[in-house]
């Protein structure tokens, strides 16, 4: 019989609500102990899920050392030191994205998880799309040839409606226009999500990027109460792959009449195919064959496939430390979003 994960929560925000409901549904899995500064919110959150221990320090959770794996659901600015903490304390972690603030620190949590040979996944949920992972092995198997084009975007819209909320009053929201509260804008947030998309579906990497960013005016002043509202809102990027092909990648929070609608379009000189998620759910269409001639698009239909949270779990049972989305392909996606900032100051294309 299998031994049980004994899991715990490093910190209690609303995503660790989506992990805890994921974890929950694992029959190998056992919640033991959640973490998070204030004892009240903790104690509340570890009520809710029916989670036997809570600690209001990680050095105080270490120290009781009851547990296998973490999954670290902090602020992004807080991923660095606790995430190098477990790995010291020999802890199998997935860590929340962006794995850190910057190129720098996150490589040295990649050397890090490499040389102490433990699990380390990062949650790139996007990856969870059976869609986007059936778009990939047709690219593969070269059912669209060689690949041209690539378009990829991330809509939102929460600058525009309230349909999550009111990001003027809530702090959850605000924390992400301000860098000094840690946010690197859109780019940061969902930046990482949409070059992962793009990337993983068109099975290929980014080799030169151009980027510009813009902050729109939000407020008088651009600041609200002690949060000054000066991290990026869009982005557009320009890119060349490691294939070859040519592409756009952009991303923004005032795409009005878009609540949170990622897109891929891969396009070869023998086919062309289109993810597309949203809330409501996924689609994959493809233009094949004697189809390309009469541009006519064709839904496919694809099985479920296991999520994030599964694969962390499987790899912690049998020993694969090299479980993708990992560290390294995490610090690699980072290298490219800190050299989109230094495109927009610099105004000129840059190697990755």
């Amino acid at each position: 019989m299998t031994k049980p994960i004994r899991l715990l929560v490093l910190g209690t925000g609303g995503m660790a609500n989506t992990h805890v409901m994921h974890f929950s549904t694992i029959s190998d899995v056992q919640i033991v102990a959640a973490v998070d500064l204030d004892i009240a919110t903790v104690r509340a959150f570890a009520t809710r899920h029916g989670i036997p221990n809570t600690f209001t320090s990680l050095e105080e959770a270490i120290a009781w050392g009851e547990f296998d794996a973490v999954t670290n659901v902090t602020p992004d600015r807080i991923h660095y030191p606790t995430t190098l903490q477990l790995l010291a304390a020999g802890k199998h972690v997935m860590c929340e994205k962006p794995l850190a603030e910057n190129y720098a620190k996150a490589d040295e949590m990649a050397r890090a998880a490499e040389t102490s040979g433990l699990v380390n996944m990062v949650n790139l949920t996007y990856r969870n799309v059976a869609e986007v992972q059936k778009a990939r092995q047709m690219v593969i198997g070269g059912e669209i040839g060689q690949v041209r084009h690539i378009e990829a975007s991330y809509l939102q819209s929460w600058l525009v409606s309230k349909a999550w909320g009111d990001w003027a009053t809530e702090s959850q929201w605000l924390w992400r226009l301000s860098t000094k509260h840690g946010s690197n804008g859109v780019l940061g947030d969902v930046g990482i999500h949409i070059l992962d998309f793009a990337g993983f579906g068109a099975a290929t990497d980014i080799d030169h990027i151009f980027a510009r960013l813009k902050t729109f005016e939000k407020a008088p002043g651009n600041k609200i109460g002690e949060y000054d509202l000066d991290a990026n809102d869009s982005f557009t990027m320009t890119t060349e792959f490691t294939n070859g092909a040519m592409g756009v990648i952009h991303a923004s929070r005032w795409a009005t009449g878009h609540l949170n609608e990622l897109r891929l379009r891969v396009h070869g000189d023998k086919g062309a195919l289109e993810v597309i998620h949203t809330p409501e759910g996924s689609s994959l269409r493809a233009c094949l064959q004697d189809d390309v001639e009469t541009a006519v698009w064709r839904e496919i239909e694809v099985d479920p496939v296991e999520t994030n949270y599964q694969k962390f779990i499987t790899a912690i049972q049998t020993r694969n430390n090299l479980q993708e989305p990992g560290f390294r392909h995490a610090a690699e996606l980072q290298k490219v979003l800190d050299l989109a900032m230094l495109t927009e100051v610099e105004r000129r294309e840059m190697a990755v």
